[in-house]
């Protein structure tokens, strides 16, 4: 049996693997993804990034996207010459697109408004469930439901608390 044959195999395969991890990492992403919280995003006219996304901030996008863009608590705004390649997603937010601004997937507008510009280009579906009053049940209903299990559980606990009853005689 040739156990250094196989042992320098493995050597060098160890080695290659090493050099493309570490040649992989060095090179830089083409197409960086973004994720703010509560510090806006602007994308400019000459530059190219992966998805976006914002919670309670907002996005300005006047370059291009090659993923999908989602906020939550904030506004999308997509000018002129902005071209998205995924899908736009706003919750509790607005969306604006301008004329010329390009869209390649869906966009879904939630306790929000859209504002589209009739020479915007979206390829995929669209649908807005606007007005803000969708965030109050929203929000509410998680708290209803926790309330009415902590009222059962106290319910049971005083139950089972109770002395019981001597059988009369």
């Amino acid at each position: 049996m040739n156990t250094s044959g196989s042992f320098n195999l493995r050597i060098l395969t160890g080695l290659a693997i090493l050099c493309l991890s570490l040649s992989s990492a060095a090179l830089p992403k083409t197409n960086p993804s973004r994720a703010q919280f509560g510090r806006s995003i602007t994308i400019g006219p000459n530059e190219n990034v992966g998805d976006l996304s914002c919670f309670a901030c907002s996005i300005r996008i006047r370059g291009n996207v090659a993923g999908d863009v989602a906020t939550f608590g904030g506004n999308i705004q997509i000018e002129d010459q902005g071209q998205v390649a995924g899908d736009v997603a706003s919750f509790a937010g607005d969306v604006r697109v301008a004329g010329g601004a390009k869209i390649a997937g869906d966009v879904a507008v939630f306790a929000g408004r859209l504002s589209r510009d009739p020479q915007a280009t979206i390829s995929g579906d669209v649908s807005a469930m606007g007005g803000r009053g969708w965030i109050i049940p929203i929000l509410l209903f998680p708290l209803v439901v926790v309330g009415l299990l902590v009222a059962l559980i106290v319910w049971l606990v005083q139950r089972g608390r109770r002395p019981s009853m001597p059988a009369a005689a």
